[in-house]
């Protein structure tokens, strides 16, 4: 045995169906296997998206629709003042400088366009100086019962 006489496992290969070749090809003949009639059997379908129902009024269109959504909303990454307090312990923010949103942002807790809010969930026991967009009142009280600064910006 050498190359010259190798082939495939039987059954292994199968012949191209070549479509459209007329009667005589296997392939459906006429309808070079489209099927028969309708919109899809004919030339230059390919262009129907496939969510197209025929005229049929469209499922997008016929489910009902309620509520409004707000092109101006401002969404905020949070923080709590505990989640603050643990990431300073942790040693992943500083708290001997003021903490910003750009100090966040270089410590992957934030994305460059996130607007941030504090929040006063938990306790906090190291003072911090801390800018953000945004202060909830009982995260301000926090801050500055604990001897830090809270600046908008």
């Amino acid at each position: 045995m050498d190359l010259s006489n190798l082939k495939p496992a039987e059954g292994a290969t199968k012949k191209r169906k070549r479509i459209g070749r007329g009667v005589g090809s296997g392939y459906g003949g006429h309808s070079a296997t489209r099927g028969d009639k309708g919109q899809k059997s004919r030339t230059g379908n390919h262009a129907m998206p496939s969510w197209f129902e025929g005229g049929q009024m469209p499922l997008q269109r016929r489910v009902p629709k309620f509520g409004f959504k707000n092109p101006f909303r401002k969404t905020y990454r949070v923080f709590n003042v505990s989640q603050l307090a643990a990431l300073v312990e942790a040693g992943r923010l500083d708290a001997s400088g003021p903490i910003t949103p750009a100090v966040l942002v270089e410590a992957g807790l934030a994305g460059t366009s996130d607007l941030v809010k504090v929040l006063g969930d938990g306790e906090l026991g190291v003072a911090l100086d801390m800018t953000a967009h945004a202060f909830s009142k009982s995260a301000r009280k926090k801050i500055e019962a604990a001897g830090g600064q809270a600046t908008v910006l």
